[in-house]
């Protein structure tokens, strides 16, 4: 049929932006239907394999056909088997019998829904982190290149969004350097920390296990280790009740909405420099800035990963309630929220990311305007040094102070109500009182003398800091980001 007649549909309802627009094709396989069902499956073979290796009666035919369906999931028997049993996972259940009849009934023996449901969202959770953890090493890369190369070049510096003393373009950096090394620790420990739900029966006490095994307590821990290992985790929560506790979603969706902050904050600073044309996002030869304007040239980039920085950090007011509405084992006002908020986080984790890593691979920096700049602000900052040079060569502090703040105050006023340029050094040369060190002035004025240690810092905190942090991710760190919009 024609594109209207396969996609037609499409057009006609709601999408998530976040996958319609934005995300990347691993990270909405993660939390895709095919994905969450497969692992089911996977799950429910896991659980046989353990139950026949420790004695229970499961063939190894039964195991085999279960494997050989493992992928072929009839997605519409399970969308009607849902409607009339109201249940996801017995439907899934029926689907995946339907085509195992010699596998039917041992399918899912002894399990509690959450069984499949609680474990599939732990290992979905661990892959996100493992398909997040790279994008931001090659963040961190990008911007340590970029600090590198930029350690010496001195800029003003900004509190209060007022001019003050200067630093450099390159530790400007490091400063979001820093707050990005934190959350690669974050997700790396929350990412470690994470452990399997692994088979606890259904308010978390292994009763129907311990029938199963008639009694015997250590098949149900070997029952329990065996399918945790299998599902690739190391540990499984030693007491659960339903479900997995629901502060592990916090601890989760805290850090990523950390990164939220982290990013929002960069993209914010990157915007401003943008304003002052001291630096830009990389723009497209194509790219057209505004409809109206045509000089245009906007950081949509920056304010995109605002905008969805936003986003994520609002999310984190949903995990924090849930787990403080679940009422003793369990309640399951919990679902519908998380199959919302859990994909929904690393969603948009993933494309700020993938954003940020084509701003930083691409950063255009304007050093004669930053020079400019400087320039506009140096007199008035270089005040004390001339104190310092004239009391050197014999004069007075205290004199000395008063001659430059009477001339400070006459070129703030050329400046402020007159519109010139700042005309300081000018009245300095003029005035005779100033004669011992006018041979001295150009060196009092260069402005590598105002950035203090800022390149070694660059240099100390990168070799000892940055680069250790990206030794895990080296085979991933040359992967280019092409953007779609």
């Amino acid at each position: 049929g024609s594109f209207m007649d396969i996609f037609g549909d499409e057009f006609n309802k709601y999408r998530s932006p976040l996958v319609s627009r934005y995300a990347s094709k691993e990270m909405a396989y993660n939390f895709s239907d095919r994905k969450k069902f497969t692992t089911w499956r996977k799950l429910w073979i896991y659980l046989a394999k353990a139950e026949k290796a420790l004695g229970l009666p499961v063939t190894e035919a039964q195991v085999a056909e279960m494997e050989s369906h493992a992928e072929d999931i009839d997605f519409a028997m399970a969308a009607e088997e849902e409607s009339k049993l109201r249940h996801d996972v017995m439907a899934h259940v029926h689907t995946f019998a339907h085509c195992c009849p010699t596998a039917a009934p041992i399918i899912h023996l002894g399990a509690t829904s959450c069984y499949v449901g609680d474990n599939t969202d732990l290992i979905m959770l661990r892959d996100g982190f493992d398909i997040l953890l790279p994008k931001l090493a090659r963040v961190i890369d990008r911007l340590s290149n970029f600090a590198e190369k930029y350690a010496g070049l001195p800029t003003l510096g900004f509190t209060h969004y007022q001019p003050a003393q200067l630093t450099t373009v390159g530790k400007r950096a490091c400063l979001w350097l820093q707050d990005l090394a934190m959350d690669m620790r974050n997700l790396q420990r929350a990412r470690e920390d994470l452990r399997f739900r692994g088979v606890k029966g259904t308010t978390g006490t292994q009763a129907s296990f311990l029938q199963l095994f008639q009694g015997d307590h250590d098949k149900v821990e070997d029952l329990d280790r065996m399918v945790t290992e299998m599902a690739g985790f190391k540990k499984a929560y030693m007491v659960t009740g339903q479900t997995y506790s629901r502060k592990v979603d916090i601890d989760c969706l805290s850090h990523l909405a950390s990164m939220g902050a982290t990013i929002h904050k960069i993209c914010t600073d990157i915007r401003l420099l943008a304003n002052l044309k001291e630096i830009e996002e990389p723009f497209e030869k194509e790219q057209i800035g505004s409809s109206a304007m045509p000089y245009k040239r906007n950081p949509m980039r920056c304010e995109r990963c605002c905008s969805l920085a936003r986003h994520l950090i609002a999310l984190l007011a949903d995990p924090l309630q849930t787990a403080s509405v679940q009422w003793l084992e369990r309640t399951l006002d919990d679902s519908a929220n998380r199959r919302i908020s859990l994909p929904e986080s690393f969603l948009t984790a993933d494309i700020i990311l993938s954003t940020l890593q084509n701003i930083t691979e691409g950063l255009v920096v304007y050093p004669k305007v930053i020079e400019r700049h400087i320039l506009h602000e140096l007199p008035f900052m270089a005040t004390e040094n001339i104190i310092m040079a004239m009391v050197k060569a014999g004069g007075n502090r205290q004199d000395c102070h008063e001659k430059i703040r009477v001339l400070s105050q006459q070129a703030a006023t050329v400046v402020k109500h007159e519109g010139g340029d700042n005309d300081l050094l000018a009245r300095v040369q003029a005035d005779p009182y100033f004669a011992p060190i006018l041979g001295h002035l150009d060196n009092i004025l260069d402005p590598k003398t105002f950035i203090g240690r800022a390149p070694q810092q660059v240099a100390r905190f990168l070799s000892e800091e940055v680069r250790p942090l990206l030794e895990p991710y080296k085979a991933e760190i040359d992967v280019k980001i092409e953007l779609e919009l």
